[in-house]
């Protein structure tokens, strides 16, 4: 297995692709731009409050954040837009903080459920952890948004989500076949998806 700061091998076999399919489509910023509007739904169960909420915590969270970070994909400030390289995290992370805490700061003032409110204190809770960690060792961003995700919709809105983990497990096998993260990082990271979903648990009970 390779270093995980070194550059991923190119996709060549069927398999390569699959595993750069779901890398692609279960992506923090992906996951992030869909989860708030099932959250979103499950609170207030009406479409524009939903389209509301949901789509602004998407773009506080992982819109904007995007948008730093594929500008500093494109000018080469880092290795593309999953910033595969560990010394090349720290910005965009603290461009995701910064976002989420304006977009937290606004959705206080704007009274918004308080649900959505406790999403966006995890999203910070678990940014801060993979930063400090992401410091030292390259933890998979990947795996603890996929894990945070099907645990907080299975806390707000019932078992049947854990099947979702179905997909956590998709996702983490897709970064260490890919090679951009071994399997300790994988767990890890799901680990810490799953210790922020603990505290989306406490923060709603």
């Amino acid at each position: 297995m390779t270093c995980p700061d070194q550059t991923p091998r190119r996709s060549h076999t069927v398999i390569d692709r699959v595993a750069r399919v779901l890398t692609e489509i279960l992506a923090p910023s992906v996951v992030i731009m869909v989860l708030p509007l099932g959250l979103a739904w499950v609170v207030t169960k009406a479409l524009l409050p939903t389209l509301g909420w949901g789509l602004f915590i998407a773009l506080t969270s992982s819109i904007l954040p995007m948008v730093v970070i594929i500008w500093g994909a494109r000018t080469g400030r880092w290795d593309g837009h999953h910033v595969r390289n560990r010394r090349g995290r720290l910005v965009p992370l603290l461009a995701v903080i910064g976002f989420s805490a304006i977009g937290l700061v606004l959705l206080i003032v704007f009274r918004a459920p308080w649900p959505l409110i406790a999403l966006d204190i995890t999203f910070l809770a678990t940014l801060f952890v993979t930063s400090a960690i992401t410091l030292k060792w390259k933890v998979s961003i990947h795996a603890a948004v996929a894990m945070s995700a099907v645990a907080i919709m299975a806390i707000a809105s019932g078992p049947e989500w854990w099947f979702a983990t179905l997909l956590v497990g998709a996702v983490g096998w897709s970064r260490v076949h890919l090679q951009d993260h071994t399997t300790a990082q994988v767990i890890v990271g799901a680990l810490t998806g799953m210790l922020a979903a603990g505290l989306f648990a406490l923060l709603t009970q």
